[in-house]
């Protein structure tokens, strides 16, 4: 099974507004501190609400979820990067790097949850905000938008290994 690490963005109602979004990152190379490049890749979907988004992923980053230490570093590197970029970015209405991000809230979800979500690095429209409510957990993120912030990706042993999930359940069955 792959997991995808990806910026998804939802762009609204209007399809032309995600293919803007999609043209600005598609092809834009990440450059890691290592020297690694990362070529961005882009598609545009539309969600159960008919709402547009973006996705955004880079190439050569595993579709295997954080399975090593090193792999949570690259990933979150280039969520940074990622990130950077998206403050220069054409509009959207609610972005989020991560693993598996895509669709992660429809529009409808996102507003009724919003007082309760704890997505770190949730980017979102003022114009969405102003309709929810106000909260001292977001933080200017560029003109227009307030962000949670990016904690990074986070390296979990018993997630990635079956063999150590496998040694775990021993221990706990006796």
């Amino acid at each position: 099974m792959a997991w995808i690490f990806s910026l998804s963005a939802e762009c609204g109602s209007k399809q032309e507004d995600a293919e803007k979004f999609a043209q600005y990152f598609d092809n834009i190379l990440l450059t890691l501190s290592n020297g690694t490049q990362s070529q961005c890749q882009v598609n545009v979907f539309q969600d159960i609400e008919e709402n547009w988004w973006c996705r955004v992923y880079p190439n050569n980053i595993s579709e295997v979820g954080v399975d090593t230490a090193e792999s949570a570093y690259l990933m979150t590197e280039i969520g940074i990067l990622l990130y950077k970029y998206l403050r220069e970015s054409p509009s959207f209405r609610y972005a989020l790097v991560g693993i598996e991000v895509d669709e992660f809230r429809t529009y409808n979800e996102l507003r009724e949850e919003l007082p309760n979500l704890s997505f770190p690095g949730l980017v979102i429209a003022e114009s969405v905000w102003n309709h929810t409510f106000s909260s001292e957990y977001f933080r200017p993120f560029r003109l227009g938008y307030l962000w949670k912030p990016y904690e990074g990706e986070v390296y979990k042993p018993l997630i990635a290994s079956s063999d150590l999930k496998n040694k775990l359940n021993e221990l706990l069955s006796v």
